[in-house]
């Protein structure tokens, strides 16, 4: 009797460990060693610099990270699903996961380009600071709820170039009838002066260019566009990037899948994106610098800083046009009013920080 009732118990508890996990209040109850496997895609060609191995670094730290519990394979833009159609597959649940830029979505949801970048908006170290500390984050997540999808910052790439031009650009006028590659809000301001704006992936542009399909491209900045070798297209290279002065890349997370995840997986995501984002910002801070040089002094590229009545003239157009998203509903006038405030609050304080102390180091270098 003693043995069957050993075998009894050997039993019941074998039989419990195949059963479906208990939830005991918030937290799920799950099989320590079980593994997950997902799928994360992209709208980057596979590896590029910066924005293509991002997520391959974000995949290698949650494998290290979970011991191999959660193993994620990246597909660059094509392998599985088009450069655009990354919201959709991982919406509906073709894939747990994506890399990508918001403003791709408008399609689905005017709000989006907000958490890309907006025209003389906020940089990388603001925008960072309104989504994890200003109220943004919430905001993103609210937006992206009836999409079945949680969205996390994925990299920054810094204050952008203002892009490649085939003619110089010494008026507003000289934007007129200009057909330039330039998504998101940065878009509607060019066609409102006169321009024509295109969306079309990275891969597409340099044959673009060449091809005279565009007159124009703004893709990213120095380290990327010297790898897709702009300067053997284009001849002057303008600055700053007024349509994106800090661009946020995101990761986005079928919501369903994130749910099946126990927390410490749950958690180990959300530390490998923020580590990321950081990362990546920091990677372009080193390397524009480099690519900058080269550009200029190995490949004669014609730097232009744009004329200010040019600058001017745009950050009208820009205000006209997010005061117009602004109004549109609810959730667009608390974004836009959320974004609008930190970026005042930042202003004031960055008078008296970062650009009080970048003119004190000017005059130090004269």
């Amino acid at each position: 009797m003693r043995y069957f009732g050993a075998l009894i118990l050997i039993y019941m508890l074998f039989g419990c460990a195949n059963e479906k996990p208990v939830q005991t209040g918030e937290v799920t109850a799950l099989d320590p060693k079980q593994q997950f496997e997902w799928k994360l895609v992209t709208s980057w060609p596979k590896n590029f610099p910066g924005l293509g191995t991002a997520p391959e670094n974000f995949a290698d730290l949650v494998e290290r990270m979970s011991s191999g519990r959660l193993k994620i394979k990246v597909f660059g833009a094509g392998q599985l699903v088009p450069a655009f159609e990354v919201f959709d597959a991982v919406s509906q649940g073709i894939t747990q996961m994506g890399h990508g830029a918001s403003y791709y979505w408008t399609g689905k949801a005017e709000e989006t380009v907000f958490f890309t970048s907006v025209p003389f908006g906020l940089n990388a170290q603001e925008i960072n600071g309104w989504l994890h500390h200003g109220g943004g984050l919430s905001l993103w997540r609210e937006l992206y709820e009836p999409f079945n999808l949680i969205p996390f910052a994925g990299g920054n790439t810094g204050v952008q170039m203002a892009g490649w031009f085939n003619r110089e650009i010494k008026s507003i006028e000289d934007l007129k009838g200009l057909k330039m590659r330039i998504p998101g809000l940065g878009g509607e301001v060019i066609t409102r002066a006169g321009g024509t704006s295109v969306t079309m992936p990275g891969n597409e542009l340099y044959t673009s260019m060449q091809t005279g399909v565009i007159d124009a491209t703004e893709w990213v900045g120095p380290y990327n566009d010297l790898a897709l070798g702009f300067h053997q297209v284009a001849k002057y290279y303008y600055y700053p990037g007024w349509h994106e002065p800090g661009a946020m890349l995101e990761f986005i997370v079928n919501a369903d899948a994130f749910e099946r995840l126990p927390d410490d997986l749950r958690a180990i995501v959300e530390v490998a994106t923020r580590a990321v984002n950081q990362d990546m910002l920091d990677e372009y801070t080193a390397k524009n610098n480099q690519a900058l040089s080269e550009l200029t002094n190995k490949h004669g590229v014609e730097l232009r800083k744009l004329p200010e009545p040019v600058l001017s003239e745009l950050r009208k157009l820009s205000d006209q046009v997010l005061t117009e998203i602004s109004s549109r509903g609810d959730l667009s006038g608390r974004i836009a009013k959320s974004v609008k405030e930190f970026k005042e609050e930042s202003m004031a304080y960055h008078f008296i920080s970062e650009e009080a102390y970048y003119e004190a180091r000017r005059v130090l270098l004269e």
